[in-house]
Order: structure tokens, then sequence, then C-alpha cells
């Protein structure tokens, strides 16, 4: 199973349709309650999705540096991983200046910022430190973070308070040192802090990855990950006792809890694709292909399809005007947008894909 692995495309692509969709609705005034994130502590299925593109990318790294064994392809890969780490951040710092170019208001934050961190940081544990280590490295800075968030009392404030946003040392370090705009103007959910246990997902789709990729028979594999994905659901959900599930602050718990569902994920995904041979996934399957691309395209063609600083109307709002006057639930009209988004995402990509052309930053 080595080299590119179809169920892992098909994963990463219908990750990415999944955070077209929730970024892209068409009012934000109506969204179903399942497509928002929970405002603070607790789990909503859009709370899922982040942290599954995360964990793929600490897959996708295993399945493209596999082969990688002297020091000198070492020394080539690490170059490669940090020039191209360089690219996505900066990638993720335009899509925030476009197409106004404000640059009195950047926010240095972000998902491409985040991804670029985790698959700098991924890559280089994998280059130089051997796979027997990688869960003792997860475990050991999951709880340190667990540790640290929950009893190391905050500067001015004293001793934590995990139920609102700005009473803990996550935001303490983003408000003293984090430069720019937050993305919430008080705290921001991908802050310098929580980079730290974000990463540790990465590092858990690099055990994955190393598990895909052994001699070991299909079955082994996949009751591998299968066992290890039930286990890591039952430890995050035991940590969500002292310290609660929360997206923003990428708590312990939800750490645990969102790589045992990706884990368990990446096993019948690779049942039912790569084993069973499904292949009813295709559209999933060419936003995986190129998915950085296609995420960093829709939202570059959001200011034209969802403000009038281009065409000077907005077409998200007449889309939604017009079928909520005839009586269409607001809420479904929105999703109908976010969904034709997709599609319209999707032209470009599938061409692409059929020209076999991959653009990776």
């Amino acid at each position: 199973m080595k080299g590119r692995i179809l169920s892992i495309d098909v994963l990463r692509g219908m990750t990415l349709i999944f955070m077209i969709i929730v970024n892209q609705p068409g009012s934000w005034d109506n969204v179903f309650a399942p497509l928002l994130h929970a405002n603070w502590n607790g789990l909503t299925p859009t709370d899922y999705i982040f942290p599954n593109f995360l964990f793929i990318v600490g897959v996708s790294i295993v399945l493209s540096l596999n082969n990688r064994k002297n020091e000198l392809e070492k020394s080539q890969a690490l170059k490669k991983i940090i020039w191209r780490a360089f690219k996505i951040y900066l990638v993720g710092l335009f899509l925030w200046v476009f197409p106004s170019f404000d640059f009195d208001n950047i926010r240095w934050t972000g998902v491409l910022q985040r991804i670029s961190f985790v698959f700098l940081f991924c890559g280089i544990i994998y280059l130089f430190i051997n796979k027997k280590y990688y869960m003792y490295i997860s475990f050991i800075t999951l709880i340190a973070y667990w540790f640290i968030m929950i009893y190391v009392p905050v500067p001015g404030i004293g001793q934590p308070d995990l139920s609102v946003p700005e009473l803990n040392l996550a935001h303490y370090i983003d408000n003293k040192y984090l430069p720019g705009v937050m993305w919430q103007g008080t705290w921001d959910p991908e802050g310098i802090f929580t980079t730290i246990p974000s990463i540790i997902t990465g590092v858990f789709g690099l055990i994955a990855g190393s598990i895909l990729v052994s001699a070991n028979n299909i079955k082994d594999k996949l009751l591998k990950l299968f066992y290890i994905g039930l286990i890591l659901v039952f430890v995050g959900d035991f940590f969500s006792w002292s310290f609660p599930i929360n997206k923003n602050l990428w708590s312990t718990s939800y750490t645990f809890l969102m790589a045992g569902m990706s884990f368990m994920l990446t096993a019948a995904f690779t049942y039912l694709i790569d084993v069973n041979g499904f292949k009813k996934f295709k559209m999933s399957q060419v936003f995986g292909t190129n998915s950085i691309f296609t995420y960093v395209l829709a939202g570059v063609l959001s200011s034209i399809f969802y403000s009038d600083f281009i065409l000077g109307i907005e077409l998200n709002s007449i889309f939604v005007e017009s079928l909520v006057s005839i009586g269409v639930y607001p809420k479904l009209v929105s999703f109908m947008y976010a969904l034709l988004y997709v599609f319209i995402i999707y032209i470009p990509a599938y061409y692409l894909f059929k020209k076999k052309i991959f653009i990776k930053l």
C-alpha cells in the first residue's frame, strides 16, 4: 500500500468539501445548527472537519516521505518541507488580505497558517524521530497541555476559567504576543499556544500513515487502526471531565477524541475503497488530489460569489433573497447555495484531475 492511497485522497477530498460547505453558506444569518462550530465548549459535526484534515496531513507526509532513508535524502526532504510550509503560510495571509489588501489589519493566523505549522513540525518529526516514539510524544504533549491549561495560574487573572474565552493561558499568550487582528476580536481559535496540540493531531496521522505502509497484512492494519481509534475516543472522553471538549482551545479531550474518530474513519475508508474496491467517491477524489488548490480557489472566488467587490452585486444575497421570496425555507436556501458553490469549485478541479495536473504549493 505504498505510494498514493485512494482512500486517503477520498477522505481528504470529502473533508475539504465539508470545509467549503461550512465556510461558504448562502447567508450566515441562516445556517443549519450542525453546520456551525460550537460557540465555545461543546461539539458539533462541523468541529470534526478541521482536525480530520490535519490528521490526513500527517498520513500524507508518511506516504510521500516513506522512502527517504539516508541523510542526504532527509536533508533534501527537509528543505522541501520548510519551503512548502512557508508557501502555504503565505497563501493563508494572501487569502486574508484579498481582495482589499488592507495590510494594516492582517490576521497572522488562520486555517492555512495552522496547516503550514502542522505540516512543518510533523514533517520534521517524521524525518528525524523514530516512529516508536510518536505515541509517547503525543500523550506526553497532550497531558502537559492539559496540566498547564488546567492548573497553571494565568498572569493577572489567577486560576484559569475554561468556561469563557478570555480567562485561560492560551488567550493570555495570544493577547500578549500575537500580532495583528484576532478572528474573534479578543481571542483567536488558531492562536499560538493552541497550535501545539493541533500539531499532535498531525502526529496521530503519522502513526496511522506508518500503519498503512507497514508490511503487516491488511486485516492487521485495519484492526490496529480501529483499536487505536477506539482507545483514543475513550481517552478523550476521560479528559473531557476536567478539560472540556473545545475546538477553539484544541483541548486535550478534543485532540484525543478527534484523533480517535480519524483513526476509525481511516480504517473504514481503507476497507471500503482499497480493500472492497468501492468507487463511488469520484467527486471527493477530485477534491482530494488538489486539496490546497481547491481550498484556495474557494477563498479567492468568494470575492465574486459572496461580495460585490468585483461584479458590483452580491450573488449569494440575490440567490437567497429570490428563493426565500417564493417561500423556500431560508436555511435550506443557504445550504443549497453552499452546495452550488462546491460544484462551481468542482469544475476547474475536475479539469485538472482529468489532465492529471496536481498543483502542490
